[in-house]
């Protein structure tokens, strides 16, 4: 007996001291690649260590280190959902918790597999599982695509290109293909030979995703115009004034920089979101202000505000030409932030201007955390898209890529201007032409030169066909591996 538990303890340290090293080693790699400022090559690797033991310890351990691990990796979010947004530590606990177990499901689900000799089907396995999850997420949450793992990839340009023939989900894909072709290899059973034709086969899938990545980002077409682009907001005196006098005290002031700007030779000019809260009958003497304004200084102006009462309002982006006394399209905010606008009513409708170069659009903030609005804009061969905003200081690196993103799945030139954010015009190539940090200055401005120029893209005519194909892809192996018998077996 006392020989029997020596044995059963000495068999359970390696695996313990394995289950440690891969809960400190995911969680550090999940830590740093992920979060507001993620370094984006340390999330190829952050599930590998726990794909790779998950052969050699047991389904409860793996699960168990799977859910550790990432609940360490995602404390990197705490104080930004804690104290930015305000949100109670239940919730947070939630929003980390439940991710947790879905990620140790998809390992479980990959360690089953390869249980079974099916390499081919267990590195599938674990990128069609997370794509679905990120799209369900996408369908039915009212954050869209905010928590996607896509995101940490925004300043690796060549994988950023997949977006415009599959959108995010194409990045997730690859994120999670990685690792877990690597750990197959690398973890298969010992009576199973190396698996060439997988490796193979996946080296050729990157190699064609990078190759068309670096293809784009050199086949740049000229674009049919540019105009002289004029961006300002506040940052650390920002105000959001609520009644009229005041909201028109501070719209002056926004008045007077932007015909700053228009001396400096701005032909647009791009206000923020949410400048203040006007009645109906303020909003009228707006219109005058900021149509006189054009007017006079001969440039296009957008400027961002709530229209209504404090109980029930519109988020609206009104946009003044030179030659109207009126603003010629408004633009009504679909998207609300939870909790931070309730009482603001969703729009309905896209607004497209038609201009020489080509057509504008006009987003506000949160619209642009969905594909799908924007798509419509690419659909519309939308050339430059304007976009209002207003961040929560910690999150405008964050906030202000998930705009790029949109740009590049759907071909057009972002102008997105936030308060407390980052001023940014980024090309359809997600390429950051100009950017101007405006969170810890009184009041930031930024003067670049935009291209106005559609690129026609497969997803804006397609849409979300990768993620689809995923649940399918799915689906199918889910039911293979239901069918299947217990007894391992060689690679598919």
């Amino acid at each position: 007996m006392a020989s029997t538990q020596t044995a059963v303890r000495a068999s359970s340290a390696p695996s313990a001291l394995l289950c440690a090293a891969a809960v400190v080693t995911a969680s550090a790699l999940l830590f740093g690649g992920s979060g507001l400022h993620p370094v984006w090559w340390l999330t190829w690797f952050a599930p590998l260590p726990v794909l790779a033991i998950s052969r050699y310890v047991s389904r409860r351990a793996t699960f168990v280190v799977a859910g550790v691990s990432w609940c360490l990796g995602t404390l990197n979010m705490w104080h930004y959902f804690l104290g930015a947004l305000g949100m109670p530590l239940l919730l947070v606990l939630v929003f980390s918790l439940i991710p947790a177990c879905l990620f140790g499901v998809g390992i479980l689900m990959f360690r089953s597999l390869m249980s079974r000799g099916a390499l081919w089907k267990a590195s599938l396995a674990f990128p069609t599982f997370w794509v679905t999850l990120e799209y369900v997420n996408n369908i039915f949450s009212r954050h869209g695509t905010f928590p996607n793992l896509g995101y940490t990839q925004m300043d690796f340009l060549p994988i950023l290109q997949l977006t415009s023939v599959v959108g995010i989900w194409g990045i997730t894909f690859c994120l999670f293909l990685f690792p877990a072709t690597v750990a197959a290899l690398l973890a298969r059973p010992r009576n199973i030979s190396f698996p060439a034709r997988l490796a193979a086969a996946v080296a050729a899938f990157f190699a064609l995703v990078f190759g068309y990545g670096a293809w784009r980002l050199i086949e740049m077409p000229a674009a049919e115009g540019s105009i002289k682009v004029g961006l300002t907001a506040t940052g650390t005196n920002t105000t959001f004034p609520r009644d009229d006098p005041s909201a028109l005290e501070l719209l002056r002031e926004y008045s007077g920089k932007s015909e700053a700007l228009a001396h400096d030779g701005a032909q647009l000019i791009v206000l923020p979101e949410k400048i203040a809260l006007v009645s109906d009958r303020g909003t009228e003497q707006v219109d005058a202000l900021y149509g006189s304004t054009s007017a006079r200084l001969g440039v296009s102006i957008l400027v961002g505000l709530d229209r209504g009462t404090i109980a029930k309002r519109w988020n609206e982006a009104r946009l003044y030409f030179p030659d109207h006394g009126r603003p010629i399209a408004v633009y009504d905010k679909h998207h609300m932030v939870p909790g931070f606008e309730d009482v603001d009513q969703p729009g309905t409708t896209i607004t497209v201007v038609n201009e020489r170069f080509g057509p504008w659009g006009m987003q506000i903030c949160k619209d642009m955390d969905f594909p799908d609005l924007s798509r419509e804009y690419g659909r519309k061969s939308v050339g430059l898209l304007l976009v209002p905003a207003w961040d929560f200081t910690l999150d405008r690196w964050l906030h202000g890529r998930m705009a790029v993103m949109r740009g590049v799945e759907n071909g057009f030139t972002v102008v997105r201007t936030a308060k407390q954010g980052l001023l940014t015009v980024s090309d359809d190539r997600g390429r950051i032409l100009a950017q101007q940090d405006a969170a810890y200055v009184a009041v930031g401005t930024l003067l670049t030169t935009a291209p106005v120029r559609h690129d026609e893209t497969l997803y804006s005519r397609w849409g979300d066909w990768f993620a689809w194909l995923n649940m399918a892809a799915l689906g199918g192996i889910l039911i293979g591996l239901v069918r299947s018998r217990a007894t391992p077996r060689g690679p598919l």
